[in-house]
């Protein structure tokens, strides 16, 4: 369960992973932004280029259109400016270069801008810095004009200022004068400026540079995003490992804690035991000179031996509680397991014989790792918890082998009952049992002996019937 504080720092950091996405968003629409401006400021200065260019080939208002759009087709390069073209006042092109393209709407152009997929178009004023309108005409049509004009023009529709000795007969027009023909009225003149006159300039550029720009500019800002990303869920694991590992020393602390009481519980149990055995060996002795006095009757021998049988099941019960609290230090030395198991064979005989049990012993020669006396105990535990299991003339094995060159495992075998799938997972625990004299402490004595090697023990059901307790990882003593 998430704490106050930790929702608290989640929520910071899912602040703070929030606010990174949204900068990075808002940055690169501002840098897309950017680079549009900064192509359209290309495009300006291209166009201004474009009104130099057409005020050094202007001769006194007139542009001869086959140079001015031979110097634009220098101009247009196809990785940057893609066309150019410039327009009269009814929007028709009178000279052009580059791609041909067709002039939108102007109520699509937004500002004089255009922008498609791939391009840009930009429509610009021209500026020529004169009020002399600039006419571009190809040399066959100019030459036209100044051959082709009548020779006696009415006096009242030429201008006084317009040209110099306009009556003379036969008079070329001199165009550096600048004005109209006088042989022309206003009225054709002014349809000669609407139809030949340049007034504005269009021109499309490539957006590639730009997108390219935008498109690392993305790529920088997910990258971006993607180590914040990864920062803030570091950041998040960290504070939640933080967090378990302090939850988890806590519990450590009061865990320690409580294994310190249990500590003291145990070594006070344990010398209560101690001396609980004492008063106990004075009543079995004082029941004994009862049973052995010679008046004493039948019923009070009876009774004294009652007494003298009880005090030993609670002695032995004692004795198994003493040995189960005390710690267990291990004292590894290279121990002869075949000897060790036929200590506990002839240790044993006298209840195998009781009950008729046949006990075989399979043993590898070799020589493990284990603190010899514990390992007796160990064995000596489980071969009379399997006496007591088996009927008469039942069977027990004791089978031992080697794993590989470094590990072995030892096998306690019987025909008996066996144990329940139910009862495998608490046989191991204290003061658990199924048999009617068993003090419950056999098997937990093992285990803690087992466990303290570094081995381990599990309880297996055994073919066709019976109980099967194997010990694994056995170190085998090279």
């Amino acid at each position: 369960m998430m704490t106050r504080r930790s929702w608290a720092v989640y929520g910071m950091l899912v602040a703070i992973w929030a606010t990174l996405m949204v900068w990075q968003a808002a940055e690169h629409l501002r840098a897309r932004h950017a680079f549009q401006n900064m192509l359209i400021d290309r495009g300006r200065s291209i166009s201004t280029t474009c009104g130099l260019l057409m005020r050094s080939r202007s001769f006194f208002g007139v542009i001869y259109k086959e140079r001015l759009e031979a110097a634009l087709n220098e101009l247009v390069d196809t990785n940057e400016l893609r066309a150019v073209q410039l327009l009269n006042t009814n929007g028709d092109a009178v000279a052009s270069a580059g791609i041909p393209f067709e002039l939108p709407p102007r109520s699509e152009l937004q500002g004089g801008v255009l922008w498609e997929d791939g391009t840009v178009i930009m429509e610009n004023p021209v500026d020529l810095g004169t009020n002399v309108p600039q006419l571009v005409l190809p040399r066959e049509e100019l030459r036209s004009l100044q051959t082709n004009r009548p020779a006696v023009a009415e006096s009242a529709s030429i201008p006084h200022t317009a040209v110099t000795n306009t009556n003379a007969p036969g008079r070329r027009f001199d165009w550096r004068r600048g004005g109209r023909p006088y042989w022309m009225k206003d009225e054709e003149y002014k349809e000669l400026i609407q139809k030949k006159g340049a007034h504005t300039f269009v021109i499309v550029m490539s957006t590639q540079m730009a997108h390219q720009a935008a498109r690392y500019d993305l790529w920088m800002r997910m990258v971006i995003g993607l180590l914040g990303t990864i920062a803030v869920a570091g950041y998040g694991l960290a504070w939640r490992s933080l967090a378990k590992t302090s939850e988890l020393q806590l519990r450590l602390v009061r865990a320690s804690e409580l294994n310190l009481h249990l500590k003291e519980m145990n070594l006070a149990a344990a010398g209560l035991a101690h001396e609980t055995r004492n008063p106990l060996n004075i009543i079995r002795g004082l029941a004994h000179l009862i049973s052995k006095q010679q008046d004493a009757s039948t019923e009070i021998r009876g009774k004294s031996k009652e007494i003298i049988n009880e005090t030993d099941r609670v002695t032995a019960q004692l004795n198994e509680f003493i040995n189960y609290s005390r710690p267990r230090e291990v004292r590894r030395a290279a121990t002869d397991l075949n000897a060790v198991a036929g200590e506990v064979a002839r240790t044993l005989n006298y209840d195998l014989e009781e009950k008729g049990i046949k006990l075989e012993v399979h043993i590898e020669s070799m020589l493990i790792e284990a603190d010899e006396q514990l390992l007796r105990q160990a064995l000596f535990n489980l071969v009379l918890n399997a006496i007591q299991a088996v009927p008469a003339q039942g069977a027990i094995r004791i089978r031992a082998a080697k794993r590989n060159n470094e590990e072995a495992f030892i096998d306690i075998s019987d025909n008996g009952p066996g144990v329940t799938t139910e009862n495998r997972p608490e046989i191991f625990k204290p003061y658990f049992t199924t048999h009617q004299e068993g003090t419950g402490l056999g098997l937990a004595v093992v285990q803690q002996i087992v466990l303290a090697h570094g081995w381990e023990i599990e309880c297996l059901p055994n073919e066709p019937s019976g109980a099967l307790f194997r010990i694994s990882h056995v170190k085998v003593k090279s």
